[in-house]
């Protein structure tokens, strides 16, 4: 069945291919029309000789105050994939912040940290500085158990330098010891592009550094130790997430913000042609059972939607239609039993708020069976990262 009759039918209430099953949807994602794909256009790129914009706007509390929605489905049971809290030198966006956002009604139950290279060590061995990333988490985590809220941080995925190769597994054991039964995972980034104005990422990493023979020595000591792999790149790289995830069958992967379908530089005004390409890349992945999917982080500038530059911050329903095309593809290719929900917060914070961003999701998975959107919302993060 064609997957744009499969929205439909989801749309309409009826799963067309067994109610309950939340299997892999290999079919042809429905094309999305020029208005769906969106908001407003991409900014162009910047002239030669001109540097691109900063790969991340910066959250306007005020801006983001003309917009408040009250949350939609509030008994709905929500685990946040992804999310980050960090200080100086960016815009602080600690605990407290979080939980402030994340108080405005929805069922928020634990959420999920991911690195951001913050509160590293000052001294000693520079392989062992991210572990302060990982107590500064865990600290964050506890403190929020006492609160008695959401279990903030309930997993963690920190960092370790993969690419210096199987000298890195004393590191691994030391963040494991770090992460106080909290450690689930680590990520390294290898978003690369050869065209500054297409990055959307403030990583710099080395180009084809996941088929490095060194990389994958240090890759090869993650499922031995229990640790999955966050993976964090751009569509034009996802051949080499399939070789990776094709060597390390036992490893198991989730891939970020739906893989990174470029929208900016020399991508923008593209989106009907670099959303072909992404989504036959994500069916390809799909093959592999031990990849995962986080759907979000849509707010980044990467993207092309553009809402940050609106004079007001758009709605969920206007989100919905615009974000709706996306989300289809990446679960019609995955099945929600491999993909989960996620806010990127605070880095989407610049274009929506958290109650509207989770809002919009509900819009877009509105009539879908209830095993489906548990699936999304809450179970397969549970699963993934084994939050009981």
């Amino acid at each position: 069945m064609p997957a744009r009759r499969i929205a439909a039918a989801r749309r309409a209430g009826v799963d067309r291919r067994g109610g309950a099953d939340l299997g892999s949807r290999n079919e042809t994602p429905r094309r999305a029309t020029g208005k769906e794909e969106t908001l407003t256009e991409a900014t162009p790129p910047a002239p030669p000789g001109q540097p691109a914009p900063p790969p991340h706007p910066p959250v306007r509390p005020d801006w983001l105050a003309q917009r408040r929605e009250a949350a939609l489905e509030p008994a709905l049971p929500i685990i946040d994939a992804h999310h980050h809290l960090w200080g100086a030198p960016h815009q602080p966006y600690l605990l407290e912040d979080f939980l402030a956002d994340a108080g405005g009604g929805h069922d928020l139950r634990a959420s999920v940290f991911v690195e951001c290279r913050t509160h590293y060590r000052t001294g000693g061995d520079p392989l062992l500085r991210p572990l302060g990333e990982t107590e500064f988490a865990v600290a964050a985590g506890e403190r929020a158990d006492a609160l008695g809220g959401p279990r903030v941080a309930a997993a963690v995925v920190g960092f370790a330098d993969l690419a210096v190769g199987a000298a890195i597994r004393p590191v691994l054991e030391a963040q494991l010891e770090a992460g106080r039964g909290r450690l689930r995972g680590v990520r390294f980034i290898s978003a690369w592009h050869p065209d500054p104005a297409a990055r959307g990422s403030l990583a710099t990493p080395a180009p084809m550094v996941l088929l490095a023979p060194a990389f994958r020595e240090g890759f090869a000591q993650l499922a031995p130790l229990g640790l999955g792999f966050d993976a964090w790149m751009y569509h034009t790289q996802l051949a080499e997430l399939r070789d990776l995830a094709d060597a390390f069958p036992d490893t198991r992967i989730v891939l970020n913000h739906v893989g990174g379908a470029i929208g900016i530089g020399p991508y923008a005004g593209r989106g009907r042609h670099v959303r072909a390409a992404w989504g036959a890349a994500l069916r390809d992945l799909a093959r592999c059972p031990n990849l995962y999917l986080k759907i979000g982080g849509f707010g980044m500038r990467l993207f092309g939607f553009g809402a940050h530059e609106r004079a007001t911050p758009p709605g969920s329903e206007e989100l919905a239609a615009a974000w709706r095309p996306m989300v289809e593809t990446c679960v019609d290719a995955f099945g929600p039993a491999r993909c989960m929900f996620e806010s990127n917060f605070p880095v989407d914070k610049a274009g929506t708020g958290y109650t509207t961003l989770w809002n919009t999701f509900k819009r877009i998975t509105a009539g879908w069976s209830a095993a489906e959107r548990a699936a999304l919302f809450h179970d397969t993060a549970a699963r993934f990262y084994r939050i009981a």
